[in-house]
């Protein structure tokens, strides 16, 4: 099994030791297009979803059970956002179809930790954001598809059509959080995309506020 980063779970831990309680209730106002990700994931009958970053389980929770057919899968580095997740799942009564483990996104053994070589889906949501080696987890989400499998990412874009103090307030405010947009989301994207073969598409969303991406597999 991949090493785990202990200084940069420690880290998250540290951030999200009390966040983790409060974290979805705050976070549905500014995390934007995160619905819209899961809406379109149209994973197939019995296939394999994997969430990097899954944080405290909500968005794995939301996709099985608008796609019930399908297996679920979750790491995160955070062994205490992990915590939450498990007790959020268990309540949601998810527990025999969502599976979770912790694990480093720039470097992660799935044989190892749940039995599956690659998957239908992936997807990371509001993460690169906050990775230090964020192409690391990228290159690591891309090379995880299975035949005809897509990576869907979401995240924080440069505002671009958004008022410019908008953007300056904005990104002070998550820099507080270590929370880091990536003004090259796009190059990194293609560029991975790229190397492994695979087919890219890109979209600014609500002006800017949120980038998305998504890199697919022939089948």
């Amino acid at each position: 099994m991949a090493a785990i980063d202990s200084g940069h779970a420690g880290h998250m831990d540290a951030i999200y030791k009390t966040q983790r309680h409060f974290y979805d209730l705050t976070r549905k106002y500014y995390l934007l297009g995160r619905d819209a990700l899961i809406r379109d994931l149209a994973p197939p009958p019995g296939g394999s979803v994997l969430e990097i970053g899954c944080g405290t389980g909500r968005n794995l929770i939301a996709a099985a059970k608008t796609w019930p057919d399908a297996r679920y899968y979750g790491i995160d580095i955070s062994e205490a956002m992990l915590e939450t997740a498990r007790a959020n799942v268990a309540k949601a009564g998810l527990g025999d179809r969502i599976t979770l483990a912790q694990g480093d996104a720039t470097a992660f053994d799935t044989v190892a930790l749940f039995g599956v070589a690659a998957f239908d889906r992936i997807f990371q949501s509001y993460t690169l954001s906050m990775i230090p080696d964020w192409k690391g987890a990228l290159r690591e989400g891309a090379g995880k598809l299975a035949p005809g499998g897509r990576l869907d990412i979401v995240d924080f874009g440069q505002q671009e059509r958004l008022p410019g103090a908008f953007k300056t307030v904005l990104f002070a405010w998550l820099a507080q959080f270590d929370v880091t947009p990536r003004s090259d989301l796009k190059g990194a994207a293609c560029s991975v995309a790229r190397d492994a073969g695979l087919t890219a598409s890109f979209a600014s969303l609500r002006n800017g506020y949120a980038w998305s991406a998504r890199l697919s597999r022939a089948g």
